[in-house]
C-alpha cells in the first residue's frame, strides 16, 4: 500500500499537467495513430515494475492494432529484503536478476467510447509476443573476515551467513556476464483512458500476464524456481495522438 501511495501522485500529476498544459478545442475526438509511454507496477516487480512503449493504429471505428515493447525486472515471489549493520539493504539468497524484454503485438477493441471532453473510454485488449530474458548475476559485498571484503555473485555454498553481507554491488553490475533465456508472453487487459484532448492521452491499463521461458530461471538457488511466471499488473500511460 505504501508503494501505491508513491505511484498514485505521479499519475494524478500527469493527469493535471495534461489538462492544464493544452487549451485546444476539440470538435472531433477521432484519431488514427497513438503513441503511449508507461510506467508499470506488477506482482512480480518492485516499486516500478518496468517501462512500456506502445504504438497503435486505427483499423475501424472500434478496433485498433498495436505493437509495443516492455522492459521489466522479474522477481521471485519469495524474495525478502534485509538491512545490513551498515544500513544498506540486500536480498538474502538471491543469485540472479531477471530482466525481461517483451516485444509484442495485439488488438484493442473499444467497448465504451467517450464524449470529446468528458467521461472515460474503456477498451479491451490482448497481446502476445516473444520474450528475451537476461539472467544477470546478483552481486553482494561480503565480509570474509574483519578486514577483508569481496564483491561477487551470491553463492549459497560460500555466503552462508547473512550477517556477513554488507550490501549489494553497483546497479547493473555484471550485466555483461548475463545468460540469455528465450520465451513468450501473453496478456489480456482493460484500458481506461481519461484524456480530454484529441492530441493527448492519459490512461490506466489493468490486466493479467503469463510469461514462460524454455528453461528454469535460477533467481534464488535455495528455493523453488520457475520457468513460468504469472502476474497481475497495472500501467499508467501518457502519450499523444494524431
Amino acid at each position: 500500500m505504501s508503494k501505491l501511495k508513491l505511484i498514485l501522485p505521479i499519475f494524478f500529476f500527469l493527469m493535471s499537467w495534461n489538462a492544464f498544459s493544452q487549451r485546444e478545442d476539440v470538435g472531433n475526438y477521432e484519431y488514427d495513430k497513438e503513441y503511449l509511454f508507461g510506467l508499470n507496477k506488477n506482482t512480480n516487480g518492485g516499486l516500478i515494475g518496468g517501462i512500456v512503449f506502445k504504438s497503435g493504429t486505427r483499423l475501424d471505428d472500434t478496433n485498433f492494432a498495436f505493437w509495443g515493447i516492455e522492459l521489466s525486472n522479474v522477481k521471485n515471489p519469495k524474495e525478502v529484503r534485509y538491512n545490513t549493520v551498515l544500513g544498506n539493504s540486500y536480498i538474502f539468497g538471491k543469485s540472479n536478476y531477471l530482466y525481461a524484454i517483451r516485444p509484442h503485438y495485439g488488438r484493442e477493441v473499444i467497448l465504451f467510447k467517450k464524449a470529446p471532453n468528458q467521461g472515460v473510454q474503456v477498451s479491451a485488449l490482448a497481446a502476445a509476443g516473444p520474450t528475451i530474458g537476461l539472467i544477470a548475476p546478483y552481486y553482494i559485498e561480503y565480509a570474509v573476515n574483519r578486514v577483508e571484503t569481496v564483491t561477487e555473485q551470491y553463492d549459497p555454498e560460500v555466503h552462508q551467513s547473512r550477517f556477513n553481507i554488507l550490501g549489494t554491488g553497483q546497479l547493473f553490475e555484471g550485466l555483461g556476464q548475463s545468460d540469455v533465456a528465450f520465451g513468450a508472453t501473453l496478456k489480456a487487459a482493460l484500458m481506461f483512458e481519461f484524456g480530454v484532448f484529441r492530441s493527448s492521452a492519459t490512461g490506466l491499463e489493468v490486466g493479467y500476464m503469463v510469461e514462460g521461458y524454455t528453461k528454469e530461471i535460477p533467481l534464488i538457488p535455495t528455493t523453488e524456481n520457475n520457468q513460468l511466471f504469472q502476474s497481475a499488473y497495472f500501467t499508467f500511460f501518457y502519450g499523444f495522438r494524431k
